[in-house]
C-alpha cells in the first residue's frame, strides 16, 4: 500500500480539525483509498499550545518554509488564511512539486490565476473545496456533478455571520448593532466584522463560483459588493409584510447572444427573496448554494459554511481526491476550475448600470402633501413602474417611511432616478436600495 505524506501549515481551529481527521480517521481513509494518508509535519507560530491531539510521530516546527520544501512531504495543506504569506508558501510548495490543498478563499480569489498554471506546470494538484461553503461540496458539484450543463445562474448564501445576524434580526425584531454585538460575543463575528458584514468574504467566494460556472477567469475586484450594515429591523418587517425575506446573496449570471457567453454578472448585496423559496428557509449560520443548469434545472446545496469540523471535512476530502491519483495520475483529476485551462476565457464583467433587477426602496420623507406624487413622477420619468407602495407610521423625528417595490429596471435607470429623488427638499435621508430576486428556487 502506497503512502501520501501530508504537511500542515497552521494549527488553528481548522488546522486542528484537519489534524484530528487525519489521525483519528486514518483507518477509514485507507479503506476508501487503498493507500495511507499520514500527517508527518505541522508548522505553526505556537507549537507548544495543547490542542487536545496526540501528535506522537508528527514533526512540529515553526518554520513554514522548511515544511513546504521538505523531502518527506508530498502534499501541503495551507490553513494560514489571508493573502500573504499564504501565497508565498503555496507557490513555494508548488515549485517544489508538492500538491496543495487550501481553505483560503481570499488566496484563491486574488491569486488563483497565478497558482493554477504553476500547479499544472509542475504536474501537481491544487484543491480548494473548503474555500467556498465550508463543509458543503458545492464546488465539486459545480465542477463535476453539473459538468454537462450550461450554467444559467448561481445564487449563494455564502457567509454564516451575515445569515446569523439577519435571522436574529427577523426572529427577534432586533436592531443590527445589537445583533452584531451578540454575534461577536458568541464568536460568530470578528472584533472587526467588516470583512463579513460588508460582503467582502462573500465576494471572494462568488468570484470563484462564477469563474467555475462560466469558464471565465476569476475577477474578484470586479464583483459589485454591498453589505448588510444599513439594514434595519423595520426593513426586515416591511419585506416580510410584502412576502419576502432579506438574505445577503452572491449572484452570478451569464450574458450573451445565441448561447455564447461574453459577459458575466457578479454582485453581492442584501436581497429580497420570496418567503416560500427554499433559499429563504436557510437560517442561522448555515450556507446555501443554488446552481441552475439548462438540463439539471435547479440544484441546492445546504450545510455548515464554517467551523472546525465541516471545513476540515472538506479539506480532507480534497486530500483524499488527490491521494487517489497521486503520484502519477493528476491529469485524471477534473481541472481545478472545471474547464481545460486553454478554454478558460477572460470574459467581461457586466457593468453595474446594465444589471436588470427589481428593487425595494425605503425613503424617509417629510409628512406633507405631494411628496409621494413627486417621487413617483420621477420614477415614471425614468420608465420605472411600481409593484407596491406603502406608507409607514411616522417616526419620532416626524419623518415618514415610504416603502416601494419596483418592477424590473436597469440599475442605471434606478440610480438616475434616485439622484433626483434625494435632491427633493422633502426627502430627509438617503434612500435605501435593496434588490429583489424572484427566480431563486
Amino acid at each position: 500500500m502506497s503512502e501520501i505524506r501530508v504537511g500542515l501549515l497552521g494549527l488553528g481551529t481548522i488546522g486542528t480539525g484537519v489534524a484530528r481527521i487525519l489521525i483519528e480517521q486514518q483507518e477509514l481513509m485507507s479503506r476508501r483509498l487503498g493507500k495511507t494518508v499520514r500527517l508527518v509535519a505541522v508548522a505553526d507560530r505556537d507549537i507548544s499550545h495543547d490542542r487536545g491531539l496526540d501528535l506522537t510521530g508528527v514533526r512540529l516546527c515553526d518554520d513554514a518554509n522548511a515544511l513546504v520544501t521538505a523531502d518527506d512531504v508530498d502534499l501541503v495543506v495551507e490553513l494560514i488564511g489571508g493573502y500573504e504569506p499564504a501565497r508565498t508558501f503555496v507557490a513555494a510548495a508548488l515549485e517544489h512539486g508538492k500538491h496543495v490543498v487550501t481553505a483560503n478563499k481570499a488566496l484563491v480569489a486574488k491569486h488563483g490565476e497565478e497558482l493554477f498554471p504553476l500547479a499544472a506546470s509542475k504536474n501537481v494538484a491544487i484543491g480548494f473545496e473548503a474555500a467556498v461553503g465550508g463543509g458543503i461540496p458545492c464546488l465539486k458539484a459545480l465542477r463535476e456533478g453539473c459538468a454537462a450543463n450550461a450554467i444559467e445562474s448561481v445564487y449563494g448564501i455564502l457567509n454564516g455571520t451575515c445569515n446569523f445576524i439577519l435571522t436574529k434580526m427577523e426572529n427577534e425584531g432586533a436592531d443590527y448593532a445589537d445583533v452584531l454585538k451578540e454575534a461577536q460575543e458568541l464568536g460568530y463575528a470578528e472584533a472587526d466584522p467588516t470583512f463579513d458584514v460588508e460582503g467582502i468574504d462573500t465576494a471572494h467566494k462568488l468570484s470563484i463560483l462564477a469563474a467555475m460556472a462560466f469558464g471565465s477567469k476569476i475577477k474578484f475586484d470586479e464583483v459589485f459588493t454591498e453589505g448588510i450594515s444599513k439594514i434595519t429591523a423595520a426593513d426586515i418587517e416591511s419585506a416580510s409584510e410584502l412576502g419576502y425575506r432579506i438574505k445577503l446573496l452572491g449572484i452570478a449570471k451569464p450574458h450573451g447572444e445565441n448561447g455564447a457567453v461574453d459577459r458575466v454578472e457578479m454582485r453581492v448585496h442584501p436581497t429580497l427573496v420570496p418567503m416560500h423559496s427554499q433559499i429563504a428557509q436557510v437560517s442561522d449560520s448555515y450556507n446555501a448554494v443554488q446552481v441552475s443548469g439548462d438540463f439539471v434545472e435547479h440544484t441546492l446545496y445546504v450545510g455548515r459554511g464554517a467551523g472546525e469540523r465541516p471545513t476540515a471535512s472538506a479539506v480532507v476530502a480534497d486530500i483524499m481526491d488527490i491521494a487517489r491519483v497521486a503520484p502519477d495520475g493528476v491529469q485524471h483529476l477534473a481541472p481545478p476550475m472545471g474547464f481545460v485551462e486553454a478554454e478558460r476565457r477572460a470574459l467581461q464583467t457586466l457593468p453595474v448600470a446594465d444589471i436588470e433587477c427589481e428593487y425595494y426602496l425605503r425613503l424617509m420623507v417629510q409628512d406633507e402633501p405631494g411628496v409621494i406624487a413627486s417621487v413617483t413622477s420621477i420614477l415614471a420619468d425614468h420608465r420605472i413602474s411600481l409593484e407596491a407602495l406603502s406608507q409607514k407610521e411616522r417616526h419620532a423625528c416626524h419623518a415618514v417611511p415610504i416603502v416601494m417595490l419596483t418592477h424590473e429596471t436597469t440599475e442605471g435607470n434606478l440610480q438616475a432616478a434616485i439622484s433626483r429623488i434625494i435632491s427633493l427638499k422633502a426627502v430627509e435621508e438617503d434612500v435605501l436600495i435593496l434588490r429583489k430576486e424572484s427566480a431563486v428556487a
